[in-house]
């Protein structure tokens, strides 16, 4: 079960996720980078305010693993960008780690493993 929010977390959750996902918008367009979307599905900011967990979803799915390293090796300078453009929204910017969101995967598994073993079968009524 997971620990309540405070309001004060809920709130920089919300900033966090939006200027996350304005920051890789512009660098989308910026970069010209076609066929990639990083799309920031949950931030999750400690108690304290000293870390966030931002999870992200990628598509393609098979890029994934790799851009999530890629933004692990350069989360310094994203935070220092972040600061730089969003320091006066935020008195103490938390250090940023980068996770897959894995949650459509596992939904999927699920409703795969249902459908194989719960085949539904259509009463002659209806058929």
């Amino acid at each position: 079960m997971e620990p309540k929010l405070t309001q004060r977390q809920k709130k920089i959750n919300r900033l966090l996720q939006k200027n996350l996902s304005k920051y890789f918008l512009g660098i989308s367009k910026k970069e010209n980078i076609s066929g990639l979307m990083i799309s920031v599905t949950n931030v999750r900011v400690t108690a304290d305010g000293s870390l966030a967990k931002v999870y992200l979803s990628v598509f393609p799915e098979d890029n994934g693993l790799s851009i999530i390293d890629k933004l692990e090796k350069n989360r310094i300078q994203i935070r220092y960008e972040m600061v730089k453009n969003y320091a006066k929204q935020m008195k103490r910017f938390p250090e940023i780690h980068f996770y897959l969101d894995d949650t459509l995967d596992y939904i999927q598994g699920i409703e795969q493993a249902i459908s194989r073993n719960h085949k539904i079968e259509v009463p002659n009524e209806l058929k």
